[in-house]
């Protein structure tokens, strides 16, 4: 019965990280690399990349709610949500090598092939995502042990971000042997490889256990209506778009500000070797400062201490290597346990819904909340380039002063912003350590009925 499995497996636990894994090796290869693969790769100004960006949100209005309205809806032998993990694994990967290849065209073709490329992937994103996101709602339904498995989930996505963030510019090297165009490619022919396994093992060791009480009636209206009305849905919507302006803009200028200003790329790979192993110790601490402060309360603390420290970078000179990486410690500790608590949020939120109107849509709260993710990524892609072309940015040259000026900012003030916006919107979000254990208790007893009731019904059918 349904009560009676809300443990999960070291085996479950690591086979649904690794569907984190798989779509990190792309993910982060496009919010460190793609901007940076446009402007002196594929030669397109870094305006007009900063427009490629944005303009996918376009479509994403629709396709995220349209996605987690089908992924509610679906119902198979493997569930709601995992058999979409399955279906996309390919598309996904195949996508990921187009998008970095450079094809011999004109300067207007090289546009549209990276506005198609972009779009797509970020349509196969959605509908590999919002059902995989969608899954830590239903694989367990209590809230401890979810963020248990957003910490576990968390470690394997920092693993694969370790791997692209250190070791990218060096595989390129190695794959391309002088032609970085080559190279990028093969290196996300490497990536996508790897991720387009991680996904088929996902789907081969996860079991959904958290149903929707039998008897609901699906109705998209009230799906919506039921989202719209849920404030705490709004506060973590609004709470991961500022979270994914700050990584996509200070994530795409870090190669610029290596290059450019420090003018030592040679240390970026270490920058971010040193960055992700702090912040995988780091989101070891999330589980137990969630028991102990609560989900809300910690996050709080550690957006802020991020911001703070990323604040700093604005005053830090280019020779200045030990405060530049000593500053990243602090900053990846600090941000750490916030990664994981950001989902087991999301899915804390679903039972929120379920908790007040006696409906679940995990699907749609999940999909609302990713197209967040993808709207401040694509926000802070587009800052980036617009920004970058403010003040002056000239492919492959040496900078202005002004420039640098620029890239500066891009790395510290500008990302601390909306981080510093987080912290104010989470005052907004009442789903305190008090909250949850009410919650998940009482939504425990009630899938008691629920089992019981289609037990009953079985029966009566038999």
């Amino acid at each position: 019965m349904q009560h009676q499995t809300q443990k999960l497996s070291i085996v479950e636990k690591v086979g649904y990280s690794l569907g984190d894994s798989a779509a990190n090796f792309i993910f982060q290869t496009v919010m460190m690399f793609l901007m940076f693969f446009y402007t002196d790769i594929l030669g397109i100004s870094a305006a007009v990349a900063g427009t490629i960006f944005l303009a996918t949100r376009i479509f994403d209005a629709f396709n995220d709610p349209m996605m987690g309205a089908i992924a509610d809806r679906t119902n198979t032998r493997w569930g709601k949500f995992r058999p979409w993990v399955l279906i996309t694994a390919v598309p996904f990967g195949v996508i990921g090598i187009l998008m970095f290849t450079a094809p011999n065209l004109s300067p207007t073709g090289k546009i549209i092939y990276a506005f198609i490329t972009y779009n797509l992937m970020m349509i196969i994103y959605t509908i590999n995502n919002v059902p995989y996101c969608a899954m830590t709602g239903v694989l367990t339904g209590d809230s401890i042990e979810r963020t248990g498995l957003s910490q576990y989930r968390f470690i394997f996505a920092m693993l694969a971000t370790f791997v692209v963030q250190s070791f990218s510019l060096d595989l390129v090297k190695y794959f391309g042997k002088g032609d970085n165009a080559k190279g990028y490619q093969l290196t996300m022919v490497l990536f996508c490889s790897l991720a387009m396994i991680f996904f088929v093992i996902t789907f081969f060791t996860t079991k959904e256990r958290v149903k929707p009480d039998p008897k609901q009636k699906t109705s998209l209206k009230r799906d919506i209506s039921d989202l719209m009305h849920n404030k705490q849905w709004l506060a973590i919507f609004f709470l991961t778009v500022f979270i994914f302006v700050y990584l996509a803009l200070r994530g795409s200028v870090t190669l610029y500000y290596f290059k450019y200003y420090v003018g030592r790329e040679d240390l970026f790979g270490r920058f971010n070797m040193l960055g992700m192993g702090v912040t995988l110790i780091g989101i070891l601490f999330s589980k137990p400062l969630a028991i102990r402060f609560g989900k809300r309360n910690t996050f709080m603390v550690c957006l802020f201490l991020t911001a703070v420290f990323a604040s700093v970078y604005a005053f830090l000179p280019p020779n200045a290597i030990f405060l530049i990486f000593a500053f990243n410690v602090l900053l990846s500790l600090s941000y750490a346990p916030t990664i994981p608590m950001l989902w087991a949020m999301m899915a804390d939120v679903a039972d929120y819904g379920e908790w007040k109107t006696g409906r679940r849509a995990t699907g749609m709260t999940f999909s609302a909340t990713t197209f967040g993710l993808k709207m401040g990524l694509s926000l802070g892609g587009a800052l980036s380039g617009w920004l970058l072309s403010y003040y002056g940015y000239v492919a492959n040259q040496e900078q202005t002063e002004f420039t640098l000026k620029g890239i500066r900012l891009m790395m510290s003030i500008f990302p601390a912003i909306p981080f510093f916006i987080g912290v104010a919107v989470l005052f907004l979000y009442k789903i305190d350590k008090k909250t949850e254990i009410v919650m998940t208790e009482e939504l425990i007893e009630r899938r008691k009925h629920y089992d019981l009731g289609s037990t009953a019904t079985e029966g009566a059918q038999a």
